[in-house]
């Protein structure tokens, strides 16, 4: 975990993956700590954020955003300390968050990293998870593509998860029936004691659909998507008329070669769409909703210095794990918001 004072090591991209990512796939590298210039900033990762979004970006199919290049460092979010400033703004010690991707060091102009609030720089990994970006995701597809209302059931898969979390306490705070889908006992019961589900379905369970469909005896109202595969094939019968689904993510596709085996399905979903008048939208958060981050940032903070709202991560330490912790999150091996921790806090 500890940083060298004189390299930077970095991950980069050393070759694109056919279907899962593997170790292979990455390569470290250690190069001079850069020096900033003139309105820029030189930092120090902390903590870098691991999100499911980043296997699309290992890829050069057409996307929402350009594919990381072969030999190029990982992109991803994380904290950093400020070790030397030539910005006005910024001074050596500061907490910021910025996309500086998967390394010790990075330079950054002074316009494209945000300073903490001071009640997150007591625990900064919340800025890349409750408070960050995955809290945002959840906010404003509950909130403005899902619109849900009191009394409605919300169902939303990786239950435990930053995003899936998220969605489930905000729909008890908006005083629906929050049903989330988990892999495993464990975290159905973390979904429940810690983040106030009313219920939560274990998916690798043999009778699974039928837990579901009993979980949710007035149908679904709102699905919040982020898995896709098998969960999406449950809950399509049990949605209500005028049900709305928010789409974040698609993580059962992620490392899919090919087509799924069995029926085409689509035909299916197109008549569901019409019969039952769905509203099936698509969002990527910072593209559409980046102009209201300041919305969310004060409600999301005011709720979780109410203690209105709980949190789980799940910290690997050392930038040289990443990769493995990547894969694992791919895998749905991850219990909580998935956070490295680069370096020292101190």
């Amino acid at each position: 975990m500890s940083q060298s004072n004189s390299v930077n090591r970095q991950l980069v991209l050393a070759s694109r993956p056919q279907g899962a990512p593997t170790a292979d796939n990455f390569r470290l590298e250690q190069h001079p700590i850069p020096e900033a210039a003139e309105g820029e900033v030189l930092l120090r990762t902390v903590y870098l954020s691991l999100d499911p979004y980043m296997r699309g970006r290992m890829s050069d199919a057409p996307s929402y955003a350009a594919p990381v290049q072969i030999n190029e460092v990982m992109t991803g979010g994380a904290v950093s300390k400020v070790v030397a400033s030539r910005h006005p703004n910024f001074q050596e010690g500061d907490w910021v968050l910025g996309t500086t991707g998967w390394q010790d060091y990075s330079v950054m102009p002074g316009d494209k990293v945000q300073k903490l609030a001071d009640h997150i720089a007591n625990h900064p990994s919340l800025a890349l998870g409750v408070l960050g970006m995955p809290g945002f995701t959840a906010y404003m597809g509950l909130l403005d593509i899902g619109n849900p209302q009191p009394g409605e059931t919300v169902v939303v898969a990786a239950a435990t998860g930053p995003v899936g979390s998220m969605v489930g306490q905000i729909a008890k705070l908006k005083g629906c029936r929050a049903v989330g889908i988990a892999g495993g006992e464990e975290k159905c019961r973390y979904a429940l004691e810690q983040f106030g589900f009313d219920a939560c379905i274990d998916h690798r369970a043999d009778d699974f659909e039928a837990q579901l469909k009993a979980a949710c005896p007035d149908g679904i109202d709102v699905y919040y998507e982020n898995v896709g595969g098998k969960v999406f094939d449950a809950v399509m019968p049990l949605l209500n008329s005028k049900a709305r689904i928010p789409v974040c993510g698609v993580v059962a596709q992620y490392n899919a070669t090919g087509l799924p085996d069995g029926p085409d399905r689509l035909p299916q979903l197109a008549g569901l769409i019409l019969r039952k008048r769905l509203r099936m939208q698509g969002f990527i958060i910072f593209d559409d909703y980046g102009h209201r981050y300041p919305e969310f940032a004060t409600q999301m903070g005011e709720w979780f210095k109410a203690g209105k709202i709980n949190f789980r991560e799940d910290i690997t330490d050392g930038l040289e794990n990443a990769p493995q912790a990547l894969i694992g999150l791919l895998e749905g091996k991850n219990f909580g918001k998935v956070v490295v921790r680069v370096g020292d806090d101190a």
